[in-house]
């Protein structure tokens, strides 16, 4: 073997246990800090928690050490998979975007969170210039990728397509790192897991990927106009007259790849990604349309106890080609990072540490031009910046495990994790227009409790084992 083979076996190693630790952090908040081979007749009982800190260091130094061993990307088919230099740029860019953001940085919940030996785990100062570095992160992550070749998925002119195909096309001109599932059964997964929880009864499916109510509202018209400005006390919206949506009547026009004659209101004229990614009651999927009314062919009527809770099914990331009768399912993966979030990632950062400058414009409407939308509006502060960012953030990402990291790192769950979630009323209806299908209806109620539920409680089997650990405040 060449020393090049060595040195990439050990830059992938050390990747590998830079991206495991920032993954337990990002749940856990501060963790013991792995950096040696652990033996079986080593002490466990001496294992603690490391300061917040010492472990974002420790990750940010296993990077660059990674970056320097490895190549920014995979050059033969052979090798697909494997991590790259550029894979290490993101884990970084992410990470201390993460590291930058309210939870972690200087929250006063966690001022007197200390160890046994009152060791403070998080930092107790807010450091503005940690956005700073942040944003420098994401740069240099981008910069860097497309000097190698990488760049925004723009395959297809019709951007409902093209926003469908980024995440059925594997290891596109996107994608930084992507792992295989679902086809053949690897690693737990059951062949078409993806397609069997998101098809339809009619389709054989589950139903079971349901989108709430609120995230359909996350989608903008296509005029770039938010449809619903909030809610009031009883969950009604309160709609944006200026933005042309309207929860009355049915469309009598239609749209080749978007919506059909007879759809609700609702669903007209709403952002591209909306159609590539979510199913609602009459869209066209693969060869018929969706009835989730109660007496509908995908409704609960007919579905048993396997029935759709909200009225809508995930679009995003489904197969159309995939049969589920006849046991049919294509490979696919899932991407850990692609280029589009660091977009979105230095825009966030910049505008934190700068405010609404020409690069946080720029990038940000390099998501939406690809996405089919109108650019942001001239004059945003920076309030009103991170509110669009954070929306974009949503719906750009939608259903790749962000929103729930974005929601706890940005402080805000206590609000967007706690309270009623709608759908539609999936108990009524016995046709497309039936009116009384098309009601906000509570699906379930959730409980946040702030702050214990920012951070996910340490597992007691692992304190049992190692007593200095000490378990996360509220648990």
């Amino acid at each position: 073997f060449t020393q090049q083979d060595k040195d990439r076996w050990i830059g992938e190693a050390v990747y590998l246990r830079a991206f495991y630790h920032f993954w337990l952090m990002r749940m856990y908040g501060p963790i013991p800090i792995m950096d040696y081979d652990a033996g079986v007749a080593d002490d466990f009982t001496k294992i603690k928690r490391q300061p917040l800190d010492q472990g974002i260091d420790f990750v940010s130094k296993e990077c660059d050490r990674a970056i320097s061993l490895l190549p920014m990307r995979v050059t033969s088919d052979r090798n697909i998979g494997r991590v790259t230099a550029a894979a290490a740029l993101a884990l970084k860019a992410r990470m201390l975007l993460y590291v930058a953001s309210p939870l972690w940085n200087g929250n006063p919940d966690y001022a007197g969170f200390t160890d046994k030996e009152g060791v403070k785990l998080f930092p107790g100062q807010y450091q503005a210039e940690k956005w700073k570095a942040a944003a420098l992160a994401a740069k240099e992550c981008i910069d860097k990728c497309e000097a190698a070749g990488y760049q925004l998925y723009k395959k297809y002119a019709d951007p409902v397509q093209n926003y469908q195909q980024l995440f059925l096309e594997n290891n596109n001109v996107e994608v930084i790192l992507a792992r295989n599932c679902t086809t053949p059964d690897i690693g737990g997964y059951y062949p078409g897991m993806t397609e069997k929880c998101a098809f339809p009864g009619s389709l054989g499916g589950w139903n079971g990927y349901n989108p709430t109510q609120q995230q359909v509202d996350a989608y903008e018209m296509d005029n770039g106009k938010a449809p619903v400005l909030g809610y009031n006390n009883d969950g009604s919206p309160i709609i944006n007259q200026a933005s042309g949506y309207t929860e009355a009547g049915y469309s009598a026009t239609a749209m080749t790849g978007r919506w059909m004659e007879g759809v609700s209101n609702m669903y007209v004229h709403r952002d591209p990604r909306f159609y590539a990614s979510i199913n609602f009651n009459g869209a066209y999927f693969i060869d018929r349309r969706m009835q989730f009314w109660s007496s509908g062919a995908d409704g609960r009527g007919n579905a048993g106890r396997d029935y759709n809770t909200t009225g809508y099914l995930l679009k995003k990331s489904v197969d159309p080609t995939a049969n589920i009768a006849q046991g049919r399912y294509s490979l696919k993966t899932w991407i850990f990072f692609r280029l589009g979030e660091f977009y979105l990632d230095y825009a966030e950062a910049l505008n934190e540490s700068d405010g609404p400058v020409a690069d946080v414009y720029k990038y940000m409407n390099l998501i939406r031009e690809r996405a089919g939308m109108p650019a942001l509006p001239a004059g945003l502060n920076a309030e009103q910046m991170r509110e669009r960012i954070r929306n974009e953030r949503r719906v750009e990402l939608s259903y790749e495990t962000h929103r729930y990291f974005d929601c706890h790192r940005w402080k805000i769950a206590a609000q967007t994790d706690n309270g009623p979630i709608y759908g539609m009323n999936i108990s009524a209806g016995t046709s497309l227009q039936d009116d009384a299908y098309y009601k906000r209806t509570v699906v379930e109620r959730r409980v946040f409790q702030g702050p214990k539920h920012y951070l996910f409680p340490i597992p007691q089997s692992e304190i049992d084992k190692t007593p200095n650990i000490i378990q996360n405040p509220g648990w």
